[in-house]
């Protein structure tokens, strides 16, 4: 199997940028497109565990667009073949001062495009190993 091919991880990357530029503007539809319509697809939250995609699609149709900006630092993009990648991000939000988010996300090329098909988000407080980490944008 072939690790971080150059043209996967720029199509990944690029899916990531979509996905993060939807999320701090939250644009729904975008947001929708980018997860597998699937009930096989997950979402662990911060405080709610989305299983399958007609959940995830009315927990952002409900959630408040107020307070979405946040900053993200060490992103980290792998891909395993052509078809299967893994993204890892921490963020950082102003009004979570001394807390760091963590985002994992699988993403699977379909014959419809990259889509992600599980996802992971969580905030903790922030260790001594990521506060540097947190001062990048």
């Amino acid at each position: 199997m072939e690790v971080d091919l150059p043209d996967v991880l720029a199509e990944v990357t690029a899916q990531f940028a979509r996905y993060e530029a939807a999320l701090v503007s939250n644009d729904v539809a975008v947001l929708d497109e980018l997860f597998r319509a699937d009930p096989r697809t997950l979402r662990y939250g911060i405080g709610e565990n989305l299983y399958g995609y007609d959940a995830i699609m009315a927990f952002r149709a409900a959630r408040s667009p107020v307070g979405l900006m946040r900053r993200t630092a060490q992103t980290v993009i792998s891909s395993y073949g052509r078809d299967t990648a893994v993204a890892s991000t921490l963020f950082y939000r102003d009004s979570l001062p001394g807390k760091v988010g963590r985002q994992m996300q699988t993403w699977v090329r379909f014959p419809e495009g990259w889509k992600i098909v599980a996802a992971h988000v969580s905030i903790i407080d922030e260790p001594e190993s990521s506060k540097d980490a947190g001062q990048k944008t």
